[in-house]
């Protein structure tokens, strides 16, 4: 059983943290510190799409560029994949470093590849200001989308804790240094102290930190005494994270789950609902939520441990996906998220035990098995050779340049980030050509 001895984040002190409810709240903040930003601004996403909201942080990130200011965009190749190719020359034009995370072979015109994605969503301006959630840079995380519009959350950081997603962002983008902070770089051994929570930043990739995540919240449940409420759009986890909450609920501890009732993945009810008879047998209350797809990857534990981040709570956040959440310890931001968590219930449908009493026969078989080859399934795929993923271009014919590798020891401790490629116009390919052809002559 993963106990706290078992964590590894380290918690910082002397931060702060707003709560961003949906895009309505984290758009606006978000592009205003980009039009205020000054020195540097790196950004993580699994989708950018060249819709409102796209094209308004593409305006916005032009303008910096135009104003000094190094920008660094990373996407990934599935969830972007179809973002047109005129957007992103738009954005090399103005000098921003753009990359795309693992694409599809150059053979192969489709999708790329479902596993292994950079899922993350972080953005960190001047090394002063972080954004961490599950929000994505598209117009289906605005309520006022329509009834597809997402229920989403994510928060805004200030303190130590923002260099830990600066220095995760930055060893992904092997342009980046930190020369351009100027006198922001003091910030970065001597960050502003501007609250007093403490948090811990935790991230999961295939090569040193495969568990880091689950183990924060397996160890957060393992000492839970009063309640575990979750709030998560995708439920599958693994066995070990069902027997944690088995008992949790049996030694009393208040075990509650709101979870997809409409999702926008088919299969993400089916999964979920195999899990239900168990859950509901040992005391754990779940309730499904049908107002629109819920988006969410929230939890707090008790009246203090809370998370949120990018990570779902199924095979591919918990055994592939590059992901980050944070954990928090504070009362103030855990009653908040209790808040949100009452509020997504009161929209919900209670799922009761006589609910699984009426469901036929060959359902209950059939949760058994998706249940059994499933949890069993990150096993299996990990007997496979993990592919080395790379951050290259989105569609072939863009010119891509790998860069260099500006902080060696950063990119010994992100090993996925080893063949980083940026997509660059022609001229600028051939112009980093020739200033390396020059550097190895002398």
């Amino acid at each position: 059983m993963f106990g706290f001895r078992e964590f590894k984040g380290h918690f910082c002190k002397d931060n702060q943290l707003r709560l961003l409810i949906n895009g309505e709240e984290f758009f606006p903040q978000l592009l205003r510190r980009i039009k205020h930003a000054k020195r540097e601004i790196l950004i993580e996403t699994f989708i950018l799409e060249n819709d409102r909201v796209g094209n308004a942080l593409k305006t916005a990130l032009i303008g910096a560029a135009k104003r000094g200011v190094w920008v660094g965009v990373t996407a990934d190749s599935w969830g972007s994949h179809f973002l047109n190719p005129e957007y992103i020359e738009e954005l090399t034009a103005a000098g921003i470093v753009f990359q795309i995370y693992d694409p599809q072979p150059e053979w192969y015109n489709g999708r790329p590849k479902l596993f292994r994605r950079l899922h993350r969503k972080i953005a960190v301006i001047d090394a002063t200001y972080g954004f961490i959630g599950g929000i994505n840079l598209c117009n289906d995380h605005m309520i006022t989308s329509g009834p597809e519009g997402k229920q989403d959350y994510s928060v805004e950081l200030q303190g130590p804790i923002v260099n830990e997603l600066r220095e995760l962002c930055k060893s992904y983008v092997r342009d980046s240094n930190d020369d351009h902070l100027q006198e922001f770089s003091d910030k970065l051994k001597n960050p502003d102290r501007p609250g007093n929570t403490p948090m811990a930043f935790v991230s999961r990739d295939n090569r040193r930190n495969r568990s880091d995540i689950e183990k924060a919240y397996l160890a957060g449940i393992h000492e839970a005494k009063e309640r575990v409420w979750i709030a998560n759009a995708y439920f599958f986890p693994g066995y070990r994270f069902m027997r944690a909450l088995r008992k949790a609920a049996k030694r009393g501890v208040d075990v509650r789950l709101v979870l997809q009732g409409d999702p926008d993945i088919p299969f993400a009810l089916p999964m979920a609902r195999a899990l239900y008879d168990v859950l509901l047998r040992n005391g754990v209350k779940i309730y499904e939520y049908r107002d629109r797809p819920l988006h969410a990857k929230i939890a707090v534990i008790d009246d203090e441990w809370s998370t949120i981040g990018s990570s779902n709570l199924d095979p591919l956040s918990l055994a592939f996906n590059l992901e980050a959440n944070i954990i928090v310890r504070d009362s103030q931001f855990n009653a908040q998220l209790a808040e949100q968590i009452e509020m997504l219930e009161h929209h919900s449908t209670e799922i009761e035990s006589d609910w699984v009493k009426h469901r036929r026969w060959y359902y209950l078989v059939k949760d058994f098995f998706m249940y059994h080859s499933l949890r069993h399934f990150p096993t299996f795929a990990g007997l496979f050779p993990a592919h080395t993923p790379k951050i290259r271009e989105l569609k072939s014919h863009f010119e891509t340049g790998e860069g260099r590798t500006r902080d060696a020891d950063l990119h010994r401790q992100y090993p996925e980030s080893k063949n980083a490629r940026r997509i660059t116009s022609k001229q600028d390919y051939d112009t980093n050509a020739e200033i390396e052809a020059k550097e190895a002559e002398v």
